[in-house]
């Protein structure tokens, strides 16, 4: 993917990345959708010189990344994910990359995998992988070059 794109571009030109750490990260295979949701802390307050209008300052950030797909036992990253399901704790967590159409990447070490769902579904359906990767600190954002 050329870094010096511009326009307009499909939404599977986003790629992720997943591992126990970044150097065993790999693909998820079969991934469908993907949704994301950043988490903002906002500080409001309203002092006397602005006459009754709100100040605020965004003082709290996260990020959830919702991903659904299919499960395909035997791919190392869909595999890793699925193996994740009934784990609690800090074994629950890993390394996620993210990187954009344009080559902007982010990296969310001890990301949180929560696993909700691996296989179930109706009889006829192709059994589905979904989870939610949620930030667990500041990630690690490196521009497009």
């Amino acid at each position: 993917m050329s870094q010096t794109r511009t326009g307009v571009y499909p939404v599977y030109e986003n790629q992720f990345t997943v591992g126990a750490d970044k150097e065993t990260a790999t693909g998820i295979a079969d991934m469908e959708t993907f949704n994301v949701s950043f988490d903002n802390g906002v500080e409001e307050w309203k002092p006397f010189n602005q006459e009754g209008w709100s100040r605020r300052l965004l003082t709290a950030k996260a990020v959830t990344i919702t991903i659904n797909g299919k499960r395909n036992i035997g791919d190392t990253g869909n595999d890793y994910i699925a193996g994740l399901a009934f784990l609690n704790g800090r074994d629950s967590e890993g390394y996620l990359g993210w990187t954009f159409p344009d080559g902007t990447l982010v990296e969310f070490e001890g990301c949180v995998f929560n696993v909700t769902n691996i296989g179930a579904g109706d009889s006829i359906n192709v059994g589905p992988l979904e989870f939610e990767a949620l930030s667990n600190g500041k990630p690690k954002v490196t521009p497009a070059a």
